[in-house]
């Protein structure tokens, strides 16, 4: 039997959503998630949130030509990649939900059992980008 090799860390990810004005985004983020802001990495187009280890990130729509991808700005409200924001209890789901609504966001369906047995939600943030509030359970 051959041994697989074990990475020495795991693979971290940040997630960035592109917007009109990422301080209002932040902002929205922060009262529904209660998530802090990591301000070390304010500049006049980025703001961001601490998300564990992990960062939200929120670009201003300018980022798209600092990455050579100001062809590729959609043009319309489909939806390419949404985050999931897990939750230890599902009891949170529907507290964050009317946070959700109550901070300028929509919930688009739920709280709902899925057919894998989570209990979500699926919202959208004041600038329409679409997200997932979930327990595993």
């Amino acid at each position: 039997m051959i041994d697989t090799p074990k990475p020495a860390s795991p693979v971290g990810v940040d997630v960035n959503l592109f917007c009109a004005d990422p301080e209002a985004l932040m902002e929205f983020y922060r009262a529904v998630l209660g998530l802090p802001e990591n301000a070390a990495a304010r500049s006049p187009i980025y703001r961001a949130l601490r998300l564990g280890e992990a960062e939200l990130g929120f670009n201003k729509i300018d980022a798209y030509a600092l990455l050579d991808l100001a062809d590729r700005v959609p043009g319309d409200k489909g939806v390419r990649a949404y985050a999931t924001f897990v939750f230890a209890r599902a009891e949170e789901i529907e507290t964050v939900a009317a946070r959700v609504a109550s901070s300028g966001g929509r919930v688009i369906k739920g709280p709902y059992r899925t057919y894998y047995g989570a209990w979500q939600i699926v919202a959208e943030d004041p600038e329409g980008n679409v997200f997932r509030l979930n327990h595993r359970g």
